[in-house]
């Protein structure tokens, strides 16, 4: 699910002129920090407030779990589609308009997609799955989080290794599909794993590949990396909560 890869500009040509926020002064580099994560909290709210509303209409869950259960591969197209379509719009140096549309389209596209697993989760007789997924979720990105923006750590070369885990994680997940094989707790783990790397990556590119003026296309590309996080973690819960 974690497609986002941000669009990086020249310094002269992002839009406002703004500078990367690692050669801001203090203050302006501050500022940066809390738009990007507060439009990050606000994502997170806007998606929860979406499954609130998906799951309170019986006629709307039904829908969307028809969805997937009619066609997964072609939701799941057309949700790859529109991630790339919203990554496009977010990291637009044109309009800040066009840069929330993006981030709008993309939780969305996030609300529907986790439809699935989280009917499951509710499903389970532990009440606790999803609260508990969540914790594990907030304390790996706040520890990671934590650890780059105190220590100013460059993690930019992490790129081309992650984008390659990355495919090759896709490709085992359709190949797993295509001849019905289950990908069990050790692949979730390795996708925690993955996670994390992107986590400090794209915080790591808070600091360093991004204009101050590009909070929103900053904080799409974080809670990419959040939500696609949480998938894997719930599942993890999930396995250990079905052997009780």
């Amino acid at each position: 699910m974690n497609n986002y890869s941000p669009d990086y500009y020249d310094q002269d040509t992002t839009a406002g002129r703004g500078m990367f926020a690692i050669d801001a002064i203090a203050e302006e580099r501050a500022a940066f920090i809390r738009k990007t994560y507060m439009h990050l909290t606000g994502a997170i709210f806007v998606f929860m407030g979406l499954e609130f509303i998906i799951f309170s209409s019986p006629t709307l869950l039904r829908g969307v779990l028809s969805l997937f259960t009619a066609s997964p591969w072609i939701i799941l197209i057309a949700f790859l589609g529109a991630s790339w379509l919203a990554s496009s719009l977010a990291s637009s140096a044109k309009s800040l308009g066009t840069q929330y549309l993006g981030l709008g389209l993309y939780t969305l596209a996030e609300a529907i997609i986790f439809v699935p697993i989280l009917f499951l989760a509710s499903q389970m007789s532990n009440p606790t799955v999803i609260p508990i997924a969540a914790v594990i979720t907030l304390c790996i990105f706040g520890g990671l989080t934590a650890y780059v923006l105190v220590t100013g750590a460059d993690f930019s070369f992490l790129g081309g290794g992650l984008t390659i885990a990355l495919l090759a994680a896709i490709g085992i997940a359709i190949g797993a599909a295509i001849f019905g094989i289950s990908l069990g707790l050790w692949f979730a783990a390795a996708m925690v794993v993955l996670m994390s790397g992107f986590i400090l990556y794209e915080t790591s590119n808070v600091l360093h590949q991004y204009s101050t003026d590009q909070y929103v296309s900053a904080s799409l590309a974080l809670f990419a990396s959040v939500a696609t996080l949480f998938w894997y973690v719930l599942r993890i819960v999930m396995m250990f909560a079905s052997e009780d």
